[in-house]
């Protein structure tokens, strides 16, 4: 048996608890930059902000002839990236900050871009773009914070896996639009008209 204490001296804690009373859930035993946090967390609201305009203008603008069960898929992300909002706003203002909802600047500080798509395979892309953008950048957060804020790296792996989810969706949905064919065959068009970078 180890003889390594559990925790600290109870009395230490009852003290420390009493000390900074107003620090609410942020007690003394918190090891990571709050400021910091904050400022990352900030920019993940941005992102699922922006991810969530994106999603909804796809829904309302999906058309053709496969169009009604992808709006409905559109529609379904957006209600969970709302979510997301919501956990990392309510998060944000427990480590004593505040959510930054201002438009201005939205897109600056949101990790993915707002980008409209022009028929429903652009939509599609431009949504596995931006959640792959989310999964990268996520799972750098999760890494960042480590055991210094752990509930805070817990709710970014819960949504790094919702995110996943989605980019898992987005794939196999553009997967079977292309068995389909005629839509998916304009991103192949768009595809072999792109420029090879370095030729001209």
């Amino acid at each position: 048996m180890s003889s390594k204490p559990f925790l600290s001296d109870i009395k230490t804690i009852r003290q420390r608890a009493r000390k900074h009373i107003e620090g609410g859930a942020v007690t003394e035993g918190y090891k990571a930059d709050r400021d910091k946090v904050v400022e990352i967390l900030n920019q993940a609201l941005a992102t699922e902000i922006v991810c969530v305009l994106r999603y909804k203008r796809h829904h309302y603008m999906a058309s053709g002839i496969h169009a009604k069960s992808i709006a409905a898929e559109f529609l379904e992300h957006a209600g969970e990236e709302q979510e997301h909002a919501d956990r990392i706003a309510r998060r944000i203002v427990q480590l004593g900050g505040a959510p930054d909802l201002s438009p201005d600047g939205l897109q600056s500080r949101s990790h993915s871009e707002y980008i409209e798509g022009e028929d429903i395979v652009e939509m599609l892309e431009e949504d596995l773009v931006a959640e792959r953008i989310a999964i990268d950048t996520y799972r750098e957060i999760v890494q960042y914070l480590g055991n210094d804020d752990p509930t805070t790296r817990r709710m970014m792996e819960k949504i790094l896996a919702t995110e996943e989810e989605h980019a898992e969706d987005l794939s196999t949905l553009l997967e079977e639009l292309g068995k389909q064919g005629e839509p998916a065959a304009k991103a192949v068009d768009r595809a072999m008209r792109r420029p090879v970078p370095g030729t001209h």
